[in-house]
């Protein structure tokens, strides 16, 4: 596990910290947008990061440039023991968690039917989308302060079902599934739980892979005839953190532009 920051403000009482968010797969597309809003929202930020160090580093850079917090901590999701550090690193950096986004996921470059579809590829999107949120989940549920809120990501793929993404659907039913039954089992702690199922958004884990003329499709498909964008994602997100969202737990808020 490694921190991109020597500062800890939970050992130094010249820096306050209000509020604390995890976000994971944070380096770049809709977690650094995620990171960034949360930042500007007054949220003490941990950057989480699986493989791309530099771009980590460059959100947690660039949330400090304007006056924010921010950490980046390397831990991957589908391992249980780094994410139990990775909430370790957080509190021992800012001396609570308060929020947990779980944006980290995988979508392969090439969907083939249920069918044709590889065990390496069934086992790899199962470990990361299903067991990743699983293992963040399991340690927010012990971990998150009281009045805690959890953002999943689930896709609105589910509602679209298009052939190819069969079982990346289903991993996010599975997603799906965790939140509106979680959001029962918090009961007592004051934690709210929902999820964002984002449609066609202007990403590279969306992109790649795509022809111009599929990507160009896609983004006639919603009535508003665009894709969305990473902004448009962590608007939502910040809402369902927000008070404003106070009466709001157990749901999957489609942000998709009407797609489905």
């Amino acid at each position: 596990m490694t921190a991109s920051s020597t500062r800890h403000p939970a050992s130094d009482p010249s820096i306050a910290v209000a509020q604390v968010a995890i976000v994971t797969g944070a380096s770049r597309g809709i977690g650094a947008a995620i990171a960034r809003r949360l930042a500007r929202g007054g949220y003490a930020v941990v950057v989480n990061y699986a493989g791309k160090a530099a771009e980590a580093r460059a959100v947690v850079q660039a949330i400090e440039s304007a006056g924010g917090q921010a950490l980046a901590v390397q831990a991957d999701v589908s391992d249980a023991a780094a994410v139990r550090a990775l909430f370790d690193q957080a509190i021992e950096a800012f001396g609570r968690v308060d929020v947990l986004v779980n944006n980290a996921g995988i979508m392969p470059p090439a969907l083939p039917h249920l069918a044709d579809t590889d065990d390496a590829t069934f086992e790899r999107l199962f470990a990361v989308n299903v067991r990743g949120t699983f293992n963040t989940l399991r340690e927010a549920a012990a971990r998150l302060q009281h009045g805690g809120r959890i953002v999943n990501f689930s896709s609105s793929v589910i509602g679209l079902a298009l052939p190819g993404y069969a079982v990346y659907a289903a991993t996010k039913s599975a997603v799906e599934t965790f939140t509106h039954i979680m959001a029962k089992e918090l009961r007592g702690k004051n934690i709210r739980i929902n999820a964002v199922a984002p449609g066609p958004t202007a990403t590279d884990l969306f992109l790649n892979g795509k022809t111009p003329e599929t990507v160009e499709r896609l983004s006639k498909m919603a009535p508003l005839e665009r894709l969305g964008t990473p902004g448009d994602i962590a608007a939502a997100v910040a809402f369902l953190v927000s008070e404003d969202a106070g009466w709001v737990n157990g749901q999957t808020l489609r942000a998709n532009g009407g797609v489905v």
